[in-house]
């Protein structure tokens, strides 16, 4: 699966000194900002840690020990500086959402504010979004889409926000999104393929699907992007010259890659390394100015989840 995306590239001048050494130790920083195993085993109880292991397998979780799970969510997003939280989905524009509310609540009697976070609002949101397509299902003035908690992908921070991966659905349970017949087609997948696996081996309990991605982008001076309206309004060019359709271009694929173009891809990996997107490979591509990168195989949830940020990531 690749994706043509377009980045303006800025001066050199622009961009913060790149310590490479920083840049090298891959392992030392990956899912810093992921609250993954090692964040969870840190602020979560035992019993709380249990209970999103098992949710990830569909078991329910309780009302009191979502609260604690939410409690240690906050407390970890708190030590790294963020201020907002978010249910981050996947409606059907091609696209990532979000709407931020800030760990901020006040008290009737006036008395100061606190930072609150309790599991109702980690489970589950109304973010309205009667304006997103639906897929012809609703009208716009019968909106009332809701967000719920996916715990089969980790939450994480970007910037100083934290995103929690949700599903968008509509008040009667219609998927208005793209994880939802994702998790649904993965449940019956599993199913299928543990009574297939089964017949040879009576101990399999579980079937997980794997994904490997691939990104593929153009880099273009900021300047002359800035210059092209088809580029910065629709993302590609719609005037030009007509594109090579053989192998003409070849001695650009594979070859060494520029420096601004490498300073750009380690930007891009660092940011990509603490938010736990195992990226490892990038090269050249055979168009000019094209290049691409690809992470580790993952299960196919995380990996599309991982896919969608990315996207966010390139263009910041």
């Amino acid at each position: 699966m690749s994706t043509f995306r377009f980045q303006a590239l800025r001066k050199a001048t622009d961009r913060k000194p790149v310590h490479v050494e920083e840049l090298d130790r891959k392992s030392a920083i990956f899912g810093s900002n992921v609250f993954g195993d090692k964040a969870m085993r840190q602020f979560l109880t035992p019993e709380a840690y249990k209970a999103v292991k098992a949710a990830a397998e569909g078991v329910k979780i309780d009302r009191k020990i979502a609260d604690y799970i939410a409690l240690g969510m906050k407390e970890w997003a708190l030590s790294k500086g963020v201020t907002h939280y978010t249910h981050w989905f996947q409606p059907l524009t091609g696209t990532t959402a979000e709407k931020h509310d800030a760990f901020f609540e006040t008290f009737p009697d006036g008395s100061d504010p606190v930072e609150k976070f309790g599991g109702s609002q980690l489970a589950q949101q109304e973010p309205d979004a009667s304006s997103f397509p639906n897929g012809g299902i609703r009208n716009t003035f019968e909106a009332r889409g809701y967000t719920a908690w996916d715990p089969t992908s980790p939450a994480f921070i970007f910037g100083t926000t934290l995103c929690i991966p949700t599903v968008f659905i509509s008040y009667t349970g219609e998927a208005l999104d793209y994880k939802t017949p994702l998790l649904r087609a993965l449940t019956v997948m599993d199913d299928a393929a543990t009574e297939v696996c089964k017949y040879f081996d009576k101990n399999v309990k579980k079937v997980t699907a794997t994904l490997g991605w691939e990104q593929e982008y153009f880099l273009i001076d900021r300047s002359l992007a800035k210059s092209r309206p088809d580029l910065m309004m629709t993302g590609r060019t719609l005037l030009g010259h007509t594109s090579a359709k053989g192998q003409q271009l070849d001695d650009h694929y594979f070859g060494s890659i520029p420096t601004r173009a490498l300073t750009y891809m380690r930007d891009l990996e660092q940011e990509c390394m603490l938010l736990g997107i195992p990226v490892k490979t990038r090269h050249n591509e055979v168009a000019p100015n094209q290049f691409e990168l690809a992470p580790i195989f993952e299960e196919i949830n995380l990996a599309v989840d991982h896919n969608s940020l990315l996207m966010d990531v390139m263009q910041k």
